[in-house]
């Protein structure tokens, strides 16, 4: 079966239907495409047909362009693949041309057949290209549907005529919420937006309505038409001109110049706005090909869209039966308690918070009132949907009201002690088959697990915070660490609508392990004489949200001296931090303690806002005469991270490597161009990073000592995915 059907009726309308069969959601391949611009062909060519109407059989009118089809171009090429992409790509224009031009005559625009599109629901990507190339786009009234072209998430950008679409049809400034923000609406704000043309009840019968009455003028769009001017005005125009040169400003200062699809679409955009219609198009699939030919685009789309959509649908889920969670016990009320029953209600749970005290239990629960309170005002939720949130939430000191759940998570003090008390406190009161988890973020899940008489349904599940806005759940599976409890995470972090990864027992997990080695890299750094501000800018150049010591001032201070003196206390003879302990220490002394006592690395105003960095830095620990060069400062704040995920490969804490790229990307925003340490590593080389780690471990320490297992990868020329890769890991 053909992904593209053609029926006609006897009014003379050619129904198009796109139905990709066994896939949830349409996608456009090669093959694809050319039954489409086939089926086109034989619409405009048959005096029969009226006009067309381009829909889909599944609820999502589309999802994207097939990956594999891009690949497949490339490797067609041969030599040249770059070659290849851009004459497949330049055939997609073709057919979507034909259909905006739908054989009107070239010099009056006139004895085209009207097409029009009618999507049942959400439309993003190619689902969206596709009908922005029809005459006429008809959306179904459906709240839940998204519109949009979110590209640019994904490290490339709408390179099938919706960048050059969208921006003569919206002009540069109303497009770029969506082309370089990924921002999705529902279809009345498209509307709105100018996106779409209508939104109704039936789009298809509209649809349909519509090209039966269609005349010549209808058809021709707005840059087909004689002296078009582009909304805003062109680049040459000065209001033009001051848009292009703000809107270069905005995607320079908001990404540093780190991700290359940003750059890359601003560039089709004011390139395109130059010239004809036509003639953009193909600078567009230039600038497209660009991307594609970076190995950043690769990366990001493998992290970001196909390794984190395996994980979501549970690619390394044990075989167990459905796991859905019905009632969700939570054990602590403050910030993290109350943000797990947030998220927890709203995706339909029944939730009982506990909390040693009621009037710290309400609080907690009045934390999902708040939060539903500000997204009504946003209108993305209703008064109905919040009474209905809150009623499924129970806020209580009573333990009994426990009795019935098949999940708990304890999000109490990290205090050993404090949570065995309140692990036993309530096995006394639930089920034999209840999975116990604990939210902790540091301590060893398997002797948490010691509090429990049923230790293989004991589990990790850390949230990072806040747990609303964090779309990865690191998954801690102890020693004795059960199936089904494993099973019992996964099903309960999916049907909250997050990105789970699953690790092995070990301190500080993997995210946390990660991330520490970083921030002390740049406390070291500060302590070695480099000036504070090259170290964090350094970081934002690399892609990071915030560099490692206003991390540091966010997280507060005194936080990572109790962790440091606990970790010592742990490691004894091995621990390594000892000079990163002296600025944290020194800190800590100083009253210095990060943004919560406006005062840390930074000075801050009364209100909370950054003034710049602290003088009292430079009188402890001297600046150097001669700072250090970028990319040494960069390679040490990303060798760092990336060698401790290697080395939680090689210790066996990470299973995956494709859980320790999409874990470090969502949980503490490592690098996205990158897609990730090992694909970082991979981009490099194995070769060059056990070089590079020889390097800096002269230059600066053992702590780049490189792991052996990147040693035996470099010596035999291996890459990351090559190795542990899916495929790899199948053959």
């Amino acid at each position: 079966m053909t992904d593209f059907t053609m029926t006609k009726d006897a009014d003379g309308v050619a129904v198009i239907t796109w139905d990709c069969p066994g896939k949830s959601m349409n996608v456009l391949s090669t093959e694809a495409l050319m039954a489409l611009d086939g089926l086109i062909d034989d619409a405009l060519a048959d005096d029969a047909v009226k006009g067309i109407v381009i829909t889909s059989a599944k609820k999502d009118f589309a999802g994207g362009m097939d990956l594999n089809a891009l690949a497949k171009m490339k490797e067609d090429a041969g030599d040249e693949p770059a070659r290849g992409l851009f004459e497949g790509i330049m055939q997609m224009h073709g057919a979507l041309r034909k259909i905006e031009r739908a054989g009107m005559d070239p010099k009056t625009n006139k004895g085209g057949k009207p097409i029009a599109s009618a999507l049942p629901g959400t439309a993003v990507g190619i689902g969206l290209e596709l009908p922005l190339a029809t005459h006429r786009v008809f959306a179904a009234d459906n709240p839940k549907a998204k519109i949009g072209l979110p590209e640019i998430m994904v490290g490339i950008f709408p390179g099938a005529g919706g960048t050059t679409r969208l921006v003569r049809k919206l002009g540069a400034m109303g497009a770029s919420p969506y082309l370089l923000e990924g921002k999705l609406v529902d279809p009345k704000k498209a509307k709105g937006a100018g996106i779409i043309d209508e939104v109704v009840e039936d789009p298809m019968a509209a649809a349909r309505d519509w090209v039966l009455n269609a005349k010549d003028d209808d058809l021709v769009k707005p840059w087909d038409a004689k002296g078009y001017k582009m909304p805003g005005g062109a680049p040459y125009n000065p209001a033009g001109f001051q848009t292009f040169v703000g809107a270069s400003a905005m995607v320079n200062g908001r990404t540093q110049g780190a991700f290359p699809a940003a750059k890359a679409l601003l560039s089709a955009v004011y390139e395109g706005a130059l010239v004809p219609f036509d003639t953009a198009l193909k600078i567009e699939a230039r600038w497209f090909t660009n991307v594609l030919m970076n190995p950043s685009s690769a990366a990001m789309i493998r992290s970001l869209f196909l390794n984190k959509e395996a994980l979501e649908k549970g690619a390394n889920r044990p075989e167990a039966p459905d796991q859905r969670v019905q009632k969700l016990g939570v054990l602590g009320a403050g910030m993290m308690g109350a943000g797990i029953t947030l998220v927890s209600a709203q995706a339909g749970m029944e939730v009982v918070l506990i909390d040693q005290d009621q009037e710290a239990a309400d609080k907690g629960k009045a934390y999902t009132a708040d939060y539903m309170d500000k997204g009504i005002k946003r209108g993305k939720a209703t008064e109905e949907k919040k009474t209905a949130t809150l009623d499924r939430i129970t806020a209580t000191t009573d333990y009994a009201a426990l009795e019935g759940c098949d999940l708990i998570i304890e999000a109490v003090f990290e205090d050993p002690k404090i949570k065995a008390e309140v692990t036993r406190r309530t096995l006394d009161v639930v089920g034999p088959d209840c999975i116990f988890a604990s939210n902790t973020s540091t301590l060893p899940i398997t002797e948490l697990a010691k509090a429990s008489d049923k230790p293989e349904q004991f589990i990790g599940i850390h949230f990072f915070s806040p747990v609303e806005k964090m779309a990865l759940v690191e998954i801690i599976k102890g020693k004795q660490t059960g199936d089904r409890a494993v099973a019992k995470a996964l099903d309960y972090v999916r049907q909250i609508r997050k990105t789970p990864i699953a690790v092995n027992d070990a301190r500080f997990f993997y995210a946390n392990r990660c991330i520490i080695p970083y921030i002390n890299e740049g406390m070291r750094m500060v302590k070695e004489g480099v000036a504070p501000a090259l170290v964090d800018n350094a970081a934002r150049q690399l892609g990071f949200p915030v560099g490692p010591l206003q991390l540091v001032d966010e997280t507060s201070i005194d936080l990572g001296a109790k962790i440091a003196r606990a970790t010592k206390a742990a490691m004894g003879d091995d621990y390594p931090d000892d000079e990163v302990d002296q600025i944290i220490f020194f800190m800590e002394g100083e009253g210095r303690l990060g943004r919560k006592s406006k005062a840390g690395f930074f000075d801050y105003d009364e209100k909370g806002k950054r003034l710049g960095y602290w003088s009292g830095l430079a009188d402890k620990y001297p600046r150097l005469e001669k700072q250090p060069d970028l990319i040494e400062v960069q390679h040490r704040l990303m060798f760092a991270q990336v060698l401790e995920a290697v080395r939680a490969l090689e210790e066996g804490v990470l299973e995956d490597i494709r859980e320790g790229d999409v874990g470090a990307i969502l949980g503490w925003g490592f690098a996205p161009w990158s897609g990730g340490p090992f694909s970082w590593l991979d981009i490099l080389g194995t070769p060059y990073a056990a070089e590079r780690c020889d390097q800096l471990t002269k230059e600066v320490g053992p702590r780049f000592t490189c792991p052996a297992l990147l040693r035996e990868m470099a010596d035999k020329n291996q890459s990351f995915y090559g190795r542990f890769g899916p495929e790899a890991q199948a053959a």
